[in-house]
């Protein structure tokens, strides 16, 4: 129990550090992991299963009634992020076509890996979830919309 306890403090407590190492190691040495792709959508729903068997529904009620905290996640997410793209893409003068990209990337709706790392800095992974869930729901309409607007694409 102990081994266990000191092997989740230091997963957690070095988390950041972790995906560094790994980012650099898989960058040099990235074929040993081109074999291991099949893995990333069960390694996900892993993932997401995981977070959810923390949760209960009294985690979202809570949420529901906060809509000023998911109505300021929202437009962040769909007012700041596409806005951002486009200027340091101006900033940096980017060519269109990548400059298109992250004006898109900017316009996209969160995903798994906000809601893990909600998690892992124990946030409020309720409120996480919400959020990626209003995003993504909204997503087909509002991240063409953005993309239009901000990359004429």
């Amino acid at each position: 129990m102990i081994i266990l306890r000191l092997l989740n403090s230091l997963v957690t407590n070095y988390f950041t550090f972790w995906i560094i190492g790994f980012s650099i190691f898989t960058y040099l040495y990235p074929d040993p992991f081109r074999k291991l792709i099949y893995i990333i959508p069960l390694a996900l729903g892993v993932i997401m299963f995981g977070m959810g068997i923390t949760l209960s529904g009294q985690d979202f009620k809570r949420v529901l009634l906060r809509p000023l905290d998911i109505a300021i996640g929202f437009s962040l997410q769909y007012g700041f992020m596409p806005l951002a793209g486009f200027v340091l893409s101006n900033i940096f003068g980017l060519k269109p076509l990548l400059a298109a990209g992250v004006v898109l990337v900017g316009s996209c709706p969160g995903g798994t890996a906000s809601n893990v790392i909600t998690f892992l800095a124990r946030g409020d992974v309720a409120l996480s979830v919400m959020l990626t869930s209003v995003s993504t729901i909204v997503s087909p309409v509002l991240t063409p919309l953005f993309t239009y607007i901000y990359a004429g694409q």
